[in-house]
């Protein structure tokens, strides 16, 4: 599987979310387990196309960190790993669209960002930049979003309505209205057909916070969150759509600090993926 990462979309928010640091210890948790995953720079994505998804004056005064980012503060590095993060959730959907198949931008902090402003640890929607790129070029008529995040993603919805976009994308955020976790799975394929059947290439949350144990989650178990990407993945693969995931959140630490439960929720996510392409592996561990 295409995997869009560089060192250059990672960095030091210097908050409580990991996720501006998460590609890093992502892509390292992948490679030590000996995924099949080719790692790939990915083009960042140019000023006028995140003009594309927000306020001019909102991207101008972030990238000169006239403004505070999601995160709260004016971190250089952070704007800097930005149009590196929106970019890799370009390159993935390009991808996928390509081979027909999976790709993954393994980035986080998308869909708090709204039209004028960030907020929630999220400072541009790479979401929205991929789904506008993808309508503005013709490579796509129908865009869809599958945001399994715990939490509403408000600001997709805001870039949505501001640009009167109802027609051509498709959201669904579980952080809307949260389900009873056996009932959600369930009736999750069918939803997912009816939903995304129009589409000509899905962009997937896969966010690792519904988690029980996380501080800002709790409704789904380890083996019920590597449910939910199994249906995600077998269900596009055979409807044929074509798929770009990202990480979404994820906030667990231990008493050290360091997020290897969160790490654990997103190497079973690639593990369902990897199940789902005719890429083989010498051996795929059990998750649980």
């Amino acid at each position: 599987m295409k995997v869009f990462y560089t060192p250059k979309m990672v960095a030091d928010s210097a908050s409580f979310s990991p996720s501006a640091a998460k590609p890093k210890l992502v892509v390292e948790s992948w490679l030590s387990h000996g995924f099949a995953i080719d790692v790939i720079e990915p083009r960042p994505v140019t000023p006028e196309q995140l003009y594309r998804a927000h306020n001019g004056n909102y991207v101008d005064g972030v990238l000169s960190c006239r403004l505070a980012n999601g995160f709260g503060n004016r971190s250089q590095a952070v704007a800097d790993s930005l149009i590196y993060t929106s970019g890799a959730m370009l390159e993935a959907a390009k991808a996928a669209m390509l081979t027909g198949g999976l790709a993954c931008a393994p980035v986080s902090g998308f869909h708090h960002a709204c039209w004028s402003k960030g907020g929630g640890f999220c400072t541009f929607n790479g979401l929205m930049v991929t789904a506008l790129d993808l309508l503005e070029s013709g490579a796509a008529k129908t865009i869809g979003i599958l945001d399994c995040d715990q939490h509403y993603g408000n600001g997709t919805d805001d870039i949505i309505n501001h640009l009167g976009e109802e027609s051509r994308i498709v959201h669904f955020t579980t952080g809307k209205s949260h389900f009873e976790p056996v009932a959600f799975l369930k009736t999750f394929a069918e939803r997912f057909r009816n939903l995304y059947a129009a589409c000509d290439v899905l962009l997937y949350q896969a966010g690792a916070d519904p988690h029980i144990n996380d501080p800002l989650g709790g409704w789904m178990t380890t083996a019920q969150l590597h449910e939910r990407d199994r249906i995600v993945f077998e269900t596009a693969r055979a409807m044929k759509l074509p798929m770009a995931w990202n990480l979404a959140g994820g906030y667990q630490r231990d008493a050290n600090g360091h997020i290897g439960a969160v790490l654990e929720i997103h190497d079973n996510t690639m593990r369902a993926g990897l199940q789902q392409t005719n890429r083989t592996i010498a051996a795929i561990e059990q998750p649980y």
